[in-house]
């Protein structure tokens, strides 16, 4: 899959004072595509068409700003404002019925995952993440000052993940006991991926590729290009095998790259005979681009294998993508 090369400019600024903001980051949301801005809050991104995600663009003390529509601008003037809405840490903090460090090990548990890649990950910056729990509702929180920092040893990746919503809710708790059942977890952020790629890369991209394999990106992808057979992707409904394109009903969407997807409610996937998942419609559809990209997210519920997935196994959009210029 190969797509060409273009080029994003601007300027990055304080929306009080005008002045330039030095090393602000610039980056398309769930890439490895950013930069930061020089001393006179100037950047220059080169993007391809593949590249269907917002413009995330943010500095320490600032409000993040996201842009949706750079694609008909020449040149971008980003006008950033200085945070106001400051966390009541004392108020956060209060005892609610958990330890800090019981709190912790839940939201490392269901935001990396318990893969080998999930227990591979290592967060920098703990300190920065607000948890709350609130006990009525069996309900696990979290927020944070600044983007999470995680290290991905396994797959090779530094990623920055800021917070927009994070939530686990509990079927039961036992706090004495440490005992915690997963009803349902929910997160989104915007995700900026940086290769380490301290290993040899000939294997380092063997390990990607295996991570990527009976991933949702994979399917969505395949999905899109209706080859989900010829990618090993079986699709069950009541536990009978279907013409996958029988069961879900694939449309373009006029004037773009989209397509729509609608589907009965609930289906089986069996990806490479073994790797078992459900996917459920939670809408009447979502809609799909060639390169993994779905929306809105809440429309699709996944379980199984692919709903197991966390932020561990996650590769960024623009995983396998070749570029031309």
């Amino acid at each position: 899959m190969s797509s060409y090369a273009q080029t994003l400019k601007g300027v990055v600024v304080d929306a009080n004072t005008l002045e330039p903001i030095e090393s602000a980051t610039v980056y398309f949301d769930n890439t490895t595509i950013g930069t930061t801005t020089n001393a006179n809050g100037q950047f220059s991104i080169d993007y391809t068409d593949a590249v269907q995600s917002v413009l995330v663009v943010s500095f320490l003390g600032y409000e993040k700003q996201i842009i949706a529509n750079y694609r008909n601008l020449q040149q971008l003037q980003i006008k950033l404002k200085e945070q106001t809405d400051v966390l009541d840490e004392v108020l956060l903090t209060d005892n609610d019925g958990l330890t800090r460090k019981q709190k912790l090990k839940q939201f490392k548990k269901e935001f990396l995952g318990t893969s080998a890649n999930g227990r591979s990950c290592k967060i920098l910056n703990e300190g920065d993440i607000i948890l709350r729990y609130h006990k009525p509702s069996k309900t696990l929180t979290a927020t944070a000052k600044n983007p999470v920092k995680v290290i991905n040893n396994n797959l090779q990746y530094e990623i920055l993940y800021d917070i927009i919503d994070f939530e686990i809710a509990y079927k039961y708790v036992d706090e004495k006991q440490d005992l915690f059942n997963v009803k349902s977890v929910i997160y989104t952020g915007t995700t900026y991926y940086k290769s380490i790629g301290k290993v040899d890369a000939k294997k380092l991209n063997k390990f990607r590729q295996k991570t990527f394999k009976g991933s949702v990106q994979h399917f969505i992808r395949a999905l899109y290009h209706q080859q989900l057979e010829e990618e090993q992707f079986q699709i069950f409904r009541n536990k009978f095998k279907v013409n996958p394109y029988e069961a879900f009903k694939i449309t373009d969407v006029s004037d773009s790259n989209l397509k729509q997807v609608t589907f009965d409610k609930r289906l089986s996937v069996l990806y490479d005979k073994k790797h078992q998942s459900g996917i459920q419609l939670t809408a009447d559809y979502f809609v799909i681009d060639a390169y993994g990209n779905y929306a809105p997210i809440a429309n699709l519920l996944f379980t199984g294998v692919m709903g197991n997935q966390r932020l561990g196994d996650s590769l960024p959009f623009d995983f396998g993508l070749e570029v031309e210029d």
